[in-house]
């Protein structure tokens, strides 16, 4: 059984932030070997994230907040509210602009090390 306070992962490799905009906060990741990564993400209000995970599928509960996700290759747009879920399940180009402070309970497979970064084009590396 694995059990993780928010303060246990953030004494640990698996907390990532940039003040101000973003922080993810990792509770599951590849070492824990349950093959997944479940993190807490919050993006503050007004951001505007464009994102492509060319090596991870990734899953999204929108559990606080209101925001528009927008596919960047069909220009559709999702008003997205507290209990929404979205699927990124073909490695969609994406950007979530934050209409309020967000946080999202988000699911990786394969499972991320902890340490991950989004590079220039918004992807994480496969580990």
């Amino acid at each position: 059984m694995i059990v993780r306070s928010l303060s246990d992962v953030k004494a640990s490799e698996g907390f990532t932030e940039k003040p101000e905009v973003w922080s993810s906060a990792r509770y599951l990741i590849h070492a824990d070997n349950v093959g997944f990564t479940l993190t807490m993400t919050t993006v503050a209000s007004g951001q505007s994230l464009e994102l492509e995970y060319k090596n991870h599928i990734e899953a999204n509960l929108l559990i606080e907040g209101c925001a528009r996700l927008s596919d960047i290759q069909s220009n559709e747009t999702y008003e997205l509210v507290a209990g929404d879920m979205y699927a990124l399940d073909k490695h969609d180009r994406h950007r979530l602009d934050a209409l309020t402070d967000l946080k999202l309970v988000c699911v990786f497979t394969p499972a991320l090390t902890g340490r991950e970064t989004h590079d220039s084009s918004g992807s994480y590396s496969l580990s």
